[in-house]
């Protein structure tokens, strides 16, 4: 507001804002209250606080009526798009045209999340939504709070029900299962996985945040079992590389599994039943942040329509 520096707009009431502009155009304090939808007293009122404000008598009765002031007439060309900025920045959004709009979304997952999903999501924006960009990060330890503090929109991940705190929403995308994998000239390849073959092979695990165990770990110690983890990787994607080129076993998610199979060289195998592995579900989660939005609601849109074919 040109010639009001010196103002502190905490201790201003904005209310005087709207009553300023109607008074500048209306010429008249009963005009001005009928506008802005208040009693002519209370009108009055505002005029007297905004003279005490500016320090400008802003409107002088003369015989013709109630005429602006020099300073008010400075004053009301920026109050007036002022307040028609306020108006367009709280007016409704357009509506979401995924063809036209300019979006960049930003997505944390793992490498799992990548394989399986990115690639048919992202044809799906080169047809759609030429202009709609993702920005994937690796998920990291506070998922929740990348969310939440708006580092990124959307997460791919396994997710339970007790990991979904308030303000969080999730949706599931598919279930998925465990499968194991060897190279196709591994000793164990024609042969059926039994508990007994399983735990005296050697194993790669995929831990990626690098922790001892997993889900088939208790599972062996629940039998008093155990098994040799020859190696531990942090990814998905390299785990069975590893693999192919070694005598090592791997248990892992059918997906990826089935992606590599043929290019790696590999055997899928049924893992031993005794273990009774329980797969785990990918779900797209997000916060309340971004709920609303219709750009990423018809993102999460998008990935939903994808994984009912992964």
């Amino acid at each position: 507001m040109s010639g009001m520096h010196e103002l502190h707009l905490r201790s201003l009431d904005l209310n005087l804002i709207l009553a300023l502009d109607a008074l500048l155009e209306e010429r008249s304090v009963t005009r001005a209250a009928q506008r802005v939808g208040i009693t002519q007293s209370a009108m009055s009122h505002a005029l007297a606080r905004l003279r005490a404000v500016t320090g400008d008598a802003l409107l002088v009765r003369t015989a013709g009526g109630m005429v602006a002031t020099a300073r008010a007439e400075e004053l009301g060309p920026p109050i007036r798009r002022a307040l028609e900025g306020v108006a367009t920045a709280l007016r409704p959004p357009q509506a979401f045209d995924p063809k036209t709009a300019e979006r960049r979304i930003r997505i944390a997952t793992g490498d799992y999340g990548e394989i399986v999903l990115l690639p048919r999501v992202l044809a799906r924006l080169a047809k759609e939504a030429p202009r709609v960009d993702l920005r994937v990060v690796f998920q990291g330890d506070n998922a929740a709070e990348m969310l939440r503090s708006g580092d990124v929109d959307l997460l791919l991940s396994p997710v339970f029900a007790a990991d979904v705190g308030p303000g969080i929403y999730a949706r599931k995308l598919f279930d998925e299962r465990f499968v194991c994998v060897v190279r196709r000239d591994h000793p164990l390849a024609r042969k059926k996985l039994t508990l007994a073959r399983y735990v005296a092979a050697s194993h790669a695990l995929i831990s990626p945040r690098g922790k001892e165990g997993s889900q088939t770990d208790d599972a062996l110690a629940r039998m008093g079992m155990s098994r040799r983890i020859a190696v531990t990787v942090p990814h998905f994607l390299v785990a069975p590389h590893i693999v192919a080129q070694s005598d090592l076993i791997l248990t892992l998610a059918a997906r990826v599994a089935n992606m590599l199979e043929a290019p790696l060289g590999l055997v899928i195998l049924e893992p031993p039943s005794e273990l009774c592995l329980d797969g785990f579900n990918m779900s797209a989660v997000w916060s309340e942040r971004t709920h609303a939005d219709q750009a990423q609601r018809w993102i999460r849109e998008v990935f939903a329509e994808v994984a009912k074919d992964s």
